[in-house]
Formats: C-alpha cells, structure tokens, sequence
C-alpha cells in the first residue's frame, strides 16, 4: 500500500513519474520487497539488502531475532520465510536498481546482493553490483562513505532526470 506516497503527491509539487526508492539494512531489504510489489518507482538503491530470509537464516551472525519474528526456524517453516523473500516475486520488477554491499558484512551479507543482482541481470533489469572491500554493515573508511552517496545520487540522476 502505498497511501503516503499517494498523499505525499497530492499535497506536494512531486512528479509521480520520478520517483526513486533506497534504504539500508532492513531499508535495503524494503527497497529489495519495494521493486518486487510495485513498478511504481522508476529508480531504486538497495543497500546491504536481504533478498531470500531462506538462505539468509544460515548466513548472519545477528539471528537470535528470527525464529520469535518468523514464529519458527526456517527449518520447522520455510514457506512462512519464502513468502516475505523479494527473491520470491523477482519476475515483477522492471525498475532499475543500485545493489551496494559491504564485502565483510556479517549481519547482512554479501551473498543476499548478489542473490538479488544476479537475479535482476538474468531478468534483464538494469543494474549495478557496487562491493566496497573491507568495509562491514556500516562502512567505516570516509572515502567509501562519500562515494556510496555519489553512486546513489548518479543512480538516481540517471533514471529520474529528464
């Protein structure tokens, strides 16, 4: 549902034909859920995303959460994991989408990106992988800092300039 952005372009001057996506970590994974249930935005930056809950329960280092979240193991449930997976509805998606990742990053890691890049390539989705090495869940070198917001920023200029 998406009744904010609806409310946010009747009361404000916002062309409903350039609207752009991003977040980071569980934002990440809601850009990844974004682009598979709507093609309502025209550019997305997804950033150390989750794509799959399936293969992510045996990838994190930070999953003491999931079983009270899921209401059981991926083991006991997985349908009740696959079903809130972007990865599930990867044919839906036809915006173009920034992937960036952290290569050392333990709570959400690299695999999920890829997973969710390699996906949108073989669909022919416009996209791109952006792995900065070294850096963890929260990029710590300033440089990287910088040109994370300079790649999202160009994503964006790219799809939503005239």
């Amino acid at each position: 549902d998406l009744a904010g952005v609806d409310a946010a372009i009747k009361k404000y001057p916002i062309d409903p034909n350039r609207l752009g996506v991003t977040g980071w970590s569980y934002g990440g994974y809601m850009t990844m859920w974004t682009v598979t249930q709507t093609n309502r935005f025209h550019a997305a930056v997804a950033g150390a995303g989750i794509a799959n809950w399936q293969s992510y329960y045996g990838q994190n280092l930070i999953d003491q959460w999931m079983i009270p979240f899921f209401g059981a193991s991926v083991y006991d449930d997985p349908a009740v994991y696959e079903k809130c997976s972007p990865i599930r509805f990867i044919k839906n998606v036809k915006t173009p989408s920034l992937i960036i990742a952290g290569e050392r990053d333990a709570e959400c890691p690299l695999a999920q990106s890829y997973e969710f890049w390699h996906a949108l390539k073989t669909i022919g989705v416009p996209t791109q992988l952006i792995v900065y090495p070294g850096e963890g869940h929260l990029f710590i070198k300033p440089e990287h800092q910088v040109d994370r917001m300079e790649q999202t920023v160009g994503w964006f200029d790219k799809y939503l300039k005239d």
